[in-house]
Order: C-alpha cells, then structure tokens, then sequence
C-alpha cells in the first residue's frame, strides 16, 4: 500500500469540505477495509468458511428477490 492520500486544506472549502473529502479518498482507495482486515489475523480455514457463509447468504437473497418478484402461475 504505497498510496499517499493528499488533501489540500484551503480558505474556499474550509476544514469541514476537506475532512469530507479526505474521507471519500480513504472508501475510495479502500484504506479503512484493508485496515480492518489487517487489525486481527484469522485462520485460512476461518476466512474460508466466512466467505463461503456470506456467499450462501447473497444466494439465498437473490433467490428470494426474484422469487418474490415473479408471476405465479
């Protein structure tokens, strides 16, 4: 992660307008997610397992959208 984020602090935007800004770069470079990745090592079998929960669970909901949605015969 060699990403500088630089924000330039001037009088026509204020502190206010550049924080908001700041904030926009780090969801945008993803600095906050790779920080939360990084704060507690897990177990390859753990992360796995998680990944494959949280794939069984969009499944399901797409399952139940286009159910919910579609003519019944």
């Amino acid at each position: 992660m060699s990403q500088q984020i630089t924000v330039i602090i001037d009088e026509r935007f204020g502190v206010d307008k550049s924080l908001r800004k700041f904030k926009r770069m780090c969801d945008s470079y993803g600095i906050v997610k790779e920080y939360r990745k990084r704060s507690e090592y897990k177990k390859p079998s753990v992360r796995m397992k998680e990944k494959i929960e949280a794939s069984v669970k969009r499944r399901e909901k797409t399952v139940f959208k286009s159910s919910r949605f579609s003519k019944k015969i």
